[in-house]
C-alpha cells in the first residue's frame, strides 16, 4: 500500500532515525550506566513524555486492576527486559549488530503465534520466510567459525527481540479489544517497566555511575527521543497510514543502526554479517505476505417482476 502523503514519508523518516538510532545511544551510555540503570532511566524518561501527551490529549492511566495486571505482563517482556538485555548486550557486541539482530522480533512473533496455535495465516511463503530468516540469523552468528558472533552478548539481544515479540502476542491476546488506545497503553506499560526497573536497581544497578556529558545526553535522547517520542510518532503513522505500512519503518531500523555504528564508533561491519541482515531482512518480508483473496465469479442473475 502506498504512503498518502509527503507529512507520513517524514515521520518515517524520523521514526526510523530516532530507533534505529537507539542501539548506538546505548553504546554512549554505557561509557557512564550499568545496563540496569540505562534501562531503568529510558524507561522513567518515555514515561514521563508519554504521560504528558496522555494528560494534553484529555487521557488518563487505566483504572481497573485487570489492565494494570496485564499492561504490567506487557512491560516486563515489552521494556523492562529487552531495555535491559540490549543494554547488557551491546557491552560486548557493535550497535550496529544489536539493530541487525532486533529485526529479528517478527520472525519471533510468527514463530510463537504458530507454536500457540494463534497464527491462523500458514502459508508457504510465510513458513519459508521463517526459516530463511533464521538462516539469517545463524549465517551472523557463525558458531562454526572464529570470526562469528556467538556469545553471551549476541544471544542477549536475540533474547531482547524475542522478549518484544512475547510481548506483542501476550497483548494481542488479553488487551487489545478492551476500549484502551494506543497512548494509554503504552504510557502504563512504560509506568509499569519504570517500577519494575526501580525495583531491581539495587539487585543489578549500583555499581558506581561515571557521569559526563555523553552517558548523560545519550541515557537523555535515548529515553525522551528514541522512547516516547518515537511511540508518539509510530502511534500517529498507524492512524494515518494503517499497522500495514507502519511496520515499513522496521526495515529501515537495521541499516539505520549499522550505518550510525560505522559512522559514529568506527564499528566494522563485515561482509557475512552484511549478506546475514540481507537474508533476515527478505525473511521477514515474506513472512508479512498475506495470500491474495479468492476472487469468486459474480454470476448473473435475472430479476422477474411478481404479478
Amino acid at each position: 500500500m502506498p504512503v498518502n502523503s509527503s507529512g507520513t514519508l517524514v515521520r518515517m523518516g524520523v521514526l526510523a532515525l530516532l530507533w534505529g538510532s537507539s542501539f548506538l545511544w546505548i553504546k554512549i551510555a554505557l561509557t557512564g550506566l550499568s545496563p540496569v540503570q540505562i534501562a531503568f532511566a529510558r524507561s522513567a524518561l518515555g514515561a514521563l513524555v508519554l504521560v504528558v501527551v496522555l494528560r494534553v490529549s484529555g487521557q488518563r492511566l487505566p483504572r481497573d486492576r485487570r489492565s494494570w495486571r496485564h499492561l504490567l505482563v506487557a512491560a516486563v517482556f515489552g521494556s523492562a527486559v529487552p531495555f535491559a538485555l540490549f543494554a547488557v548486550g551491546e557491552q560486548t557486541v557493535d550497535s550496529g549488530v544489536a539493530g541487525v539482530l532486533n529485526a529479528t522480533t517478527p520472525l519471533w512473533a510468527l514463530g510463537l503465534g504458530l507454536a500457540l496455535g494463534t497464527e491462523r495465516q500458514r502459508n508457504p511463503a510465510r513458513l519459508v520466510g521463517l526459516a530463511l530468516g533464521f538462516a539469517g540469523v545463524l549465517l551472523i552468528f557463525a558458531p562454526w567459525g572464529r570470526a562469528g558472533l556467538a556469545s553471551w552478548g549476541a544471544l542477549a539481544c536475540l533474547l531482547a527481540a524475542a522478549s518484544y515479540a512475547v510481548c506483542y502476542t501476550y497483548i494481542g491476546r488479553t488487551v487489545s479489544g478492551r476500549g484502551l488506545t494506543p497512548v494509554q497503553l503504552s504510557s502504563t506499560q512504560l509506568v509499569g517497566a519504570t517500577g519494575l526497573t526501580a525495583l531491581a536497581v539495587p539487585a543489578g544497578g549500583l555499581q558506581p555511575v561515571h557521569l559526563s556529558w555523553g552517558p548523560l545526553v545519550a541515557v537523555s535522547v535515548l529515553g525522551v527521543l528514541g522512547t516516547g517520542v518515537a511511540f508518539v510518532l509510530n502511534y500517529r503513522i498507524i492512524e494515518d497510514e494503517g499497522p500495514t505500512n507502519a511496520t515499513t519503518v522496521g526495515y529501515l531500523l537495521p541499516v539505520v543502526s549499522v550505518l550510525l555504528g560505522a559512522a559514529f564508533l568506527g564499528e566494522e561491519i563485515g561482509v557475512r554479517v552484511v549478506i546475514g541482515m540481507a537474508v533476515v531482512l527478505a525473511g521477514v518480508a515474506l513472512t508479512r505476505r498475506r495470500p491474495a483473496p479468492v476472487v469468486l465469479p459474480v454470476t448473473r442473475v435475472t430479476l422477474t417482476t411478481l404479478k
